[in-house]
């Protein structure tokens, strides 16, 4: 349909899962997140498909939740729920970000499993400032990738950081031109493509296992952290 908010092709057992919304940067909403959620379990129940290649259309690949609204309950349970099918696909997952990368777009970019990035983009966690929790995972998959000095420094302070620094604090596993974003994620997604699945799956899950030990667990404190700060949101403004 033509107001689909994520656009899915499958070519060479490659499936590429592109966010629809360039007008808003590809902010979040719960469609997009629904659409996305479905295309995820789709991906695992195809024979044909070997690898998910997510990014990005227009002049960014996420500007983290559309803030449109205030956020509820159930933006929560879907964009964790995307973190999770991330995580947990067991086929390898590539993120090919450019431009603005922000919030939940960069926390679902480290629930990738390698992720390639345009020279031109840029990164930001708000959500401290915005006074709200971190989402998908992040409590765990920065630290893993990053740091925990780091971690503390990137979620708390909440500045802009470029792909070359992403790229040194492990963020990133390449940069290459803008230009050339798109044809050298195709190469690394059919290179992944070219491995047995089940040697795929098996390096994923063991890896995933020792390295993210406390993803589940992140998720927990994640959705406790953000539904106490809601809380302390509406006792402000109702004294």
């Amino acid at each position: 349909m033509a107001d689909t908010k994520l656009l899915t092709e499958i070519h060479g057992g490659v499936m590429t899962l592109s966010l629809n919304r360039p007008a808003k940067l590809n902010a979040i909403d719960n469609d997009l997140a629904r659409e996305l959620l479905a295309a995820i379990a789709a991906a695992e129940g195809r024979e044909d498909v070997r690898v998910l290649l997510l990014r990005g259309e227009g002049r960014a690949f996420c500007a983290g939740r559309d803030i449109t609204n205030a956020p509820t309950q159930e933006d929560l349970v879907l964009v964790q729920a995307v973190a999770r099918s991330l995580v947990e696909l067991p086929k390898p997952v590539v993120a090919a970000v450019h431009g603005w990368t922000v919030g939940a777009g960069l926390e679902w970019m480290l629930d990738a499993d390698i992720v390639i990035a345009a020279q031109n983009t840029r990164f930001r966690l708000p959500e401290a400032s915005l006074g709200v929790f971190v989402t998908g995972g992040l409590a765990a998959t920065l630290q893993a990738h990053a740091g925990l000095g780091r971690a503390k420094a990137l979620m708390l302070l909440g500045r802009e950081f470029s792909a070359a620094q992403a790229q040194a604090w492990g963020l990133v596993w390449d940069v290459v031109p803008d230009d050339e974003l798109p044809s050298a994620s195709n190469r690394l997604c059919s290179q992944l493509a070219s491995l047995q699945p089940e040697v795929a799956a098996r390096f994923k899950r063991v890896l995933n296992e020792l390295g993210l030990p406390q993803f589940d667990r992140a998720i927990e404190l994640e959705n406790e952290a953000q539904r106490a700060l809601g809380r302390s949101a509406n006792q402000g403004r109702a004294v």
